[in-house]
């Protein structure tokens, strides 16, 4: 894996691919762990904050310019904004079937959608990727994690409601 055109990117880029790999992290291990908990709620907090920053620090990133300095790949980041309000909102009122719903479908969107987004050519994690042999195992083992999470978070929801 080549991480050059990390270190030489912007700050902007460097904190949204920071909070971008928590999340993905975080998200993941909260959708794996039983719900409910005291370390659901921690983890749930810190990836919801990890969101957040990933989101915010989108807007300071304007490689794909369309309308201004920003792409339809920002409505990504408008939305993830709304969700995680939402997601707490949900929560705090014990609409825990919604909340779970905005949850794996911010984790589908923010992580799965965004960070495919991310591999275009021209933008920074497809040089990260795609520049070394190692980069795509990597790529390969985010990509499962993410497809894990988002199969076991969809497979409880199901459980769930039956």
């Amino acid at each position: 894996m080549n991480l050059a055109p990390l270190m030489t990117a912007s700050p902007a880029v460097q904190i949204h691919v920071a909070s971008a790999v928590a999340a993905m992290a975080l998200g993941a291990l909260v959708l794996f762990r039983r719900k409910g908990g005291r370390h659901h709620k921690l983890m749930g907090r810190a990836f919801g904050i990890a969101m957040l920053i990933a989101a915010l620090s989108s807007f300071w990133i304007s490689g794909i310019r369309m309308v201004g300095p920003f792409s339809p790949i920002h409505l990504i980041s408008v939305w993830t904004l709304i969700a995680v309000v939402l997601g707490v909102i949900q929560a705090r009122r014990g609409d825990l079937q919604a909340h779970r719903g905005t949850m794996v479908g911010l984790y589908a969107g923010g992580i799965g959608v965004a960070g495919g987004l991310s591999l275009l050519p021209g933008r920074v994690m497809n040089e990260i990727v795609f520049t070394s042999g190692t980069g795509i195992l990597v790529f390969a083992a985010g990509a499962a994690l993410v497809g894990a999470a988002l199969y076991v978070g969809g497979r409880r929801r199901r459980i769930r409601a039956a």
